[in-house]
Order: structure tokens, then C-alpha cells, then sequence
């Protein structure tokens, strides 16, 4: 479920605002690649403590646990929604890094598209070598032996044709 940034700033604790909001549309696209992933390590980490807290508040709801330290720092309110936010926070940054990933394979492949298409054009139109003064001529092509098979167009498909008139005419017999 998504959170609107308002309900973000009334879930969230400053530090943990400032790294969703970082996540957030025009933000998000003016990180780079390493960033990110910065990034991606402090919100998971952020995610986890949430985690644990919330955790920890279901096993004492159900009455396995006893009730954790005094009291724990920061907000602890609403627990489950922060943790909600901190993973669609996750979730956009990682469809940013798996988008610049697919961006920079798709220049890459298009970069070697074009270096093997300038490599192919070159090899159409290269310059015959200068011939030296020497004594032989050289290499010389060699004939292929093999006998080519061309078959008219005629004959083709002739010999399927003769054997299904001969079935025709050993069935029509009697």
C-alpha cells in the first residue's frame, strides 16, 4: 500500500523522511548509480530496525515477550505503517538502480551494434593490397570439385507427385 507524503511526514521520523524523500519522483532521478545504492543499503538498514520493533510489539500484543527496555527511542507509533512507507521507499529505489542497469545495457548494446556494423562496412570495401615485384603469382583460387546438384524447378516435388499417383491408381483397382 502506498503512503501519500503527508501521511509519510506524520509516520516517519526526520532521519527516515529525509531518506524516503530522497526516493521520491524528481529527486530520485538526479542520483547516481553509486548513490543509490547508498542509499538502498540506509533504507534497508532503517527497514530492519522498523522490522524488528514491529516484531517485537506482535509478540508482546499476543503475550509471548515481555515488553522491551523502557521505552524505545524515537516515535513508536504506528510501527507497521512505517515500515510499509520505508518498503515502498525500497521498492522505487530499486526500480530506479534496475532502470539506469537496463539503460546502460541498452547503450552498450547499441554501442557495439554500431562498432560491428562499422566493422562490417569496412570489410565490404577494402582496397586491394599493392602488388609487390615478385617472381610467382601468388595464391590462387582453387576450384571446388564437388559436382553441384541443381535440380529444375520442373522435377521438383515430382517424385511425392508419382508415388501418391500410383497409390491413386492401386486404390482405384478394386
Amino acid at each position: 500500500m502506498s503512503h501519500s507524503r503527508a501521511t509519510e511526514r506524520s509516520i516517519l521520523t526526520g532521519d527516515q523522511l529525509e531518506l524516503v524523500g530522497k526516493s521520491h519522483h524528481p529527486e530520485i532521478y538526479d542520483i547516481d548509480a553509486k548513490a543509490l545504492r547508498d542509499l538502498q543499503k540506509q533504507i534497508r538498514a532503517e527497514k530492519g530496525k522498523v522490522r524488528t520493533l514491529v516484531r517485537q510489539r506482535q509478540r508482546e500484543l499476543r503475550g509471548k515477550a515481555e515488553a522491551r527496555g523502557g521505552s524505545f527511542p524515537g516515535n513508536t507509533e504506528h510501527p507497521l505503517k512505517r515500515k510499509q512507507a520505508l518498503s515502498a521507499a525500497l521498492k522505487r529505489v530499486n526500480r530506479e538502480l534496475a532502470r539506469q542497469r537496463a539503460l546502460a545495457a541498452r547503450e552498450a548494446n547499441v554501442d557495439a551494434a554500431r562498432r560491428a556494423l562499422a566493422a562490417r562496412r569496412q570489410a565490404n570495401f577494402t582496397n586491394p593490397a599493392a602488388s609487390d615485384q615478385t617472381r610467382s603469382d601468388g595464391m590462387q583460387p582453387i576450384p571446388n570439385r564437388r559436382r553441384r546438384n541443381i535440380i529444375p524447378g520442373s522435377q521438383i516435388g515430382s517424385v511425392s507427385k508419382a508415388t501418391q499417383v500410383a497409390q491413386a491408381k492401386k486404390d482405384n483397382r478394386g
